[in-house]
């Protein structure tokens, strides 16, 4: 469906050359000569996006009044304010009621449909965006009882009343980007726009355009990551993939908390909070020469470490039931039931960490609709005997070439030393799931050589 347009306009002439302009463009267009029939148009539906005059019928300033109105019903409907009798201080306080974009007359087609493409384009993406959070992050949550993970989930509550730039470190598919939407989620920004420029994504030779936007001759605008987040949150992920030129521009924003469009002149203040992450050991790219040392300063108030799943197994069984539960809610299929107990899960290495588990969780999910009896064991046993595990004798396949005695004391020791990691190398929770007096269990982990978990 076409995205539609409110034009109001006292003058008949413009607001039947703006509609037409819009109209040859596939806009649906709806039209307001006056202060009133605008009123009229807005209760009958709001429009994706209001271009308002900003003097009509009522007074000097009722079009900014108009402005304000739609701001207070949906503050994410684009309005762009026009004006005859335009002036910079007129300009400036349209923009600072939220006001999308400001042109004088006369204008030229050109530039008023680079505004008006800009605005349905701003729309479509915070529909998207709630869509997709409402669906994804909305419903997903930080899932684990690791020490590690309660320490983080206590960090983020105490976040929530600060505006504190944040560094989040840990492999990928650890969960970065989840902590950062959770922080933002709690944060008085929560309503805002929350943005995610990845580092390593970027075209190496447009990262300024990208990052900062750009503006022509003629006035015509393009957004950067920074205005795009405006009194939101700005996540700067693998931020060290971006180069040193570039990183020296980005300390300058923190500081001068303002930047210049590629091209521009004027001074655009910065209102964003920032949030960074990296796959990286930080120290080691500062020491190489990769990353300014002062830029890590101002980006790294607050850092967060993720640790990999392979350091947080007691987590694997909680992550598991989650993400069935989860999955199966996203896609309409029924819940896959699957062992939490299955030794190869706390023995393989998860390089590719949550992400990795939750889409063979999925994967499983799907192998198992419509199959009442398919053993979900045995689906998780051929994903994950396929991959490198921490000891690649644990494979039952590799076992039968021993002896026996060997073949048992191979088998003994990964399946004590999985489980141990399952209950966090607490003894008497691992005998009495094995099933052994404590004493007994701790003379057979000897006679294993399993001395101890790290």
């Amino acid at each position: 469906m076409a995205n539609e347009i409110l034009v109001v306009d006292d003058n008949l002439d413009i607001r039947s050359l703006i509609s037409g302009i819009l109209k040859d463009k596939g806009f649906t267009v709806r039209e307001a000569a006056n202060y009133d029939q605008c009123l009229t148009e807005i209760k009958k539906k709001l429009p994706d996006v209001a271009i308002i005059d900003v003097k009509l019928d009522k007074g000097d300033n009722d079009g900014i009044e108009l402005l304000t109105h739609i701001k207070k019903i949906d503050d994410d409907v684009p309005v762009i304010m026009i004006s005859g009798h335009a002036n910079v201080q007129m300009a400036v306080d349209s923009l600072k009621l939220g006001a999308f974009e400001f042109i004088q007359k006369p204008f030229s087609v050109e530039r008023l449909l680079n505004f008006v493409n800009r605005a349905v384009e701003n729309a479509d993406l915070k529909k998207e965006k709630k869509a997709l959070e409402n669906k994804l992050f909305h419903s997903y949550d930080i899932i684990g009882e690791s020490n590690s993970i309660k320490k983080i989930k206590d960090l983020i509550l105490k976040l929530s009343n600060t505006e504190s730039r944040v560094f989040i470190s840990g492999p990928a598919g650890s969960g970065k980007e989840l902590i950062a939407r959770q922080i933002h989620k709690n944060s008085s920004r929560s309503n805002k726009p929350f943005v995610v420029v990845n580092g390593a994504l970027l075209d190496p030779q447009k990262y300024e355009l990208e990052l900062f936007g750009t503006e022509n001759e003629d006035g015509i605008i393009n957004y950067g990551f920074f205005e795009k987040a405006k009194n939101g949150t700005l996540l700067i992920d693998e931020v060290t993939e971006i180069p040193l030129e570039t990183q020296a521009k980005i300390l300058r924003v923190l500081i001068d908390q303002k930047f210049t469009r590629v091209g521009g002149s004027r001074e655009i203040n910065v209102n964003v909070r920032i949030i960074s992450t990296s796959s990286k050991i930080i120290r080691e790219e500062v020491d190489k020469g990769n990353f300014r040392e002062d830029l890590i300063h101002r980006l790294n108030v607050v850092p967060i470490v993720l640790p990999p799943l392979k350091d947080r197994v007691e987590d694997i069984p909680l992550l598991l039931n989650y993400f069935s539960k989860k999955i199966s809610e996203v896609n309409g299929i029924n819940e896959a039931k699957l062992d939490t107990n299955f030794y190869l899960l706390y023995k393989y290495e998860w390089p590719g960490n949550v992400r990795e588990l939750r889409n063979l969780v999925e994967r499983i999910s799907i192998l198992c609709v419509n199959e009442k009896n398919l053993n979900t064991n045995n689906l998780l046993q051929d994903a994950l005997t396929h991959k490198k595990s921490k000891d690649d004798s644990g494979d039952f396949s590799n076992v039968l070439s021993y002896p026996l005695k060997e073949a048992r004391e191979k088998f003994e020791k990964d399946y004590l030393t999985s489980q141990l990691k399952k209950n966090k190398g607490n003894i008497s929770k691992t005998a009495e799931f094995v099933g052994m007096e404590r004493s007994a269990l701790h003379r057979k982990l000897k006679n294993l050589g399993i001395k101890g978990l790290n």
